[in-house]
């Protein structure tokens, strides 16, 4: 969770078929679908690694060891319902929020299936370092595809405005109260959640700059982000 000063965030409303347009419009969906898979991708690896997950995940993990549902089918059932959220909030889903429901979980439970559980704790490292480094790629490639926020995210966006208070502390608020629930309810809190807290951004903040598009062909809401550390737009 960042320590660094806000984030700016340029918001106008959004509808699913919103940026729907532009020479890039090929680029930024391609961005948008592998981003999106390799996030679910990244997350499993995390949930094999057993050296903790990220702040979501944990719920996810959490939740899942207590329903018998998949994480990833619980991944699905959450975002679903933090989107509905959005309705009393006044956010508009655009396509990469609606798309983050299901792909994410889909992908997840997906490389779970083709990916075995590992004890060689080198082995372990090896798949937490992949998971977070896959995750920041998998990030840059999403937000940079300029489709919306994520359910998560819009969350968070949607409480400051109408709350007044910093990005940084309502993240770091929303954040913590997932970890401490899906913790009580069985996640997996662990290294590798410090870990992630502490690299994510400024991992998000590289490829996110390496998978950038005009923003004058995006056609949609442009997500400002700081420098490196900083709260960054994910799934």
């Amino acid at each position: 969770m960042s320590q660094s000063t806000d984030t700016t965030l340029g918001e106008s409303p959004l509808s699913i078929t919103s940026g729907l347009r532009g020479r890039h419009l090929t680029r930024r969906l391609v961005q948008l679908y592998v981003g999106l898979t390799l996030y679910g991708a990244s997350a499993a690896l995390l949930v094999r690694s057993g050296l903790g997950l990220e702040p979501w995940g944990v719920l996810h993990q959490g939740l899942a060891g207590r329903t018998g549902l998949t994480i990833g089918v619980v991944s699905i059932v959450v975002g679903a319902a933090v989107l509905l959220l959005w309705i009393p909030i006044r956010q508009r889903p655009g396509l990469g929020t609606v798309s983050n429901v299901f792909v994410v979980g889909l992908a997840m439970d997906a490389t779970l299936a083709l990916v075995p559980d590992v004890r060689q704790l080198a082995w372990r490292i090896g798949l937490l370092v992949a998971g977070i480094v896959l995750n920041g790629v998998a990030t840059g490639l999403y937000i940079a595809a300029r489709f919306g926020p994520g359910p998560r995210d819009g969350l968070m966006t949607g409480l400051h405005r109408l709350t007044g208070r910093s990005i940084r502390v309502v993240r770091t608020a929303i954040e913590v109260a997932v970890v401490a629930t899906g913790f009580l309810l069985g996640g997996s809190v662990g290294v590798g959640t410090v870990l992630y807290a502490l690299s994510i951004g400024p991992l998000a903040q590289f490829f996110l700059r390496r998978f950038a598009l005009p923003e004058q062909d995006s056609g949609s809401t442009a997500v400002a982000t700081g420098t490196p550390g900083q709260a960054i737009l994910r799934p």
